[in-house]
């Protein structure tokens, strides 16, 4: 059996003396589409950076391609991070974006054929190859979404990380984002950690489901979760509303 491809144990994390994650335990396998969610201000983006090793942890092992997080498990990394609208005066096509998930530094007149041809083919598989030689700035919200999610593409073909990616978006482009992503990682066997405080989102298209809010109350299949008691005690007073919100996610949403 394949080792997984991001593993955590028992990790906590403080800012200064108060707990900001608690004894969080999961993994992702490889070709797996894992989301995390819970309320806003649960420790999401927290626990995201410190998977990717851009914030310590004080209790635990993570584990990210069989390496400590850090430079050199990132480099097989594919991340979204969020972001604002690009500003329209950005210096740089959408080519020259997404050409920097495969350079270290610069744009594309430090790429090789090679570059150019992957960047271009991550282009054409999140559908917008037309917009290649557009200023990146002065292209719609979730078509800079889905630059981004080239740009991560060209990094890494096993492992992409994104950090509330729909942020922003209205409903049927974040369900045209997700529908995308989980076309993606079905495709190409990519294993996928999204993380978002939308967890109706999340449930129609994750395999898996890690519900935290500083410590972790639910993890399972998200049928598993949205019917766990523990769903409610990590989301409080948000619970009544989200029930109802999943009830008619189930009936009428992506993929039912």
């Amino acid at each position: 059996m394949s080792a997984p491809v991001v593993s955590l144990e028992h990790v906590s994390v403080k800012r200064g003396d108060d707990v900001v994650l608690e004894d969080i335990g999961f993994a992702v396998e490889p070709g797996q589409f894992v989301g995390i969610c819970g309320p806003n201000g649960a420790g999401k983006t927290t626990l995201l950076k410190a998977i990717l090793g851009l914030h310590p942890i004080d209790a635990g092992t993570i584990t990210v391609l069989g390496a400590s997080p850090g430079a050199s498990a990132q480099r097989g990394v594919g991340y979204v991070p969020q972001r604002s609208a690009i500003p329209e005066s950005f210096p740089a096509s959408a080519l020259d974006v997404v050409l920097l998930g495969r350079l270290a530094g610069g744009f594309s007149l430090r790429a090789s054929g090679a570059d150019r041809a992957a960047a271009l083919e991550a282009l054409a598989r999140v559908g917008i190859a037309e917009h290649a030689q557009r200023p990146v700035g002065q292209l719609s919200g979730g078509l800079q979404r889905r630059v981004t999610l080239a740009q991560a593409l060209c990094a890494s073909r096993t492992l992409l990380v994104l950090d509330e990616p729909t942020i922003g978006l209205d409903l049927p482009a974040e369900h045209e984002f997700y529908a995308l992503l989980r076309t993606l990682q079905r495709d190409l066997k990519l294993a996928v950690l999204a993380v978002s405080h939308d967890l109706v989102a999340l449930a129609g298209q994750a395999d898996q489901l890690v519900c935290i809010n500083k410590r972790m109350h639910v993890h399972g299949r998200p049928d598993e979760v949205v019917h766990s008691h523990a769903l409610k005690a990590a989301y409080a007073c948000e619970f009544d509303f989200l029930a109802g919100e999943l009830d008619h996610h189930g009936r009428h949403g992506p993929g039912h």
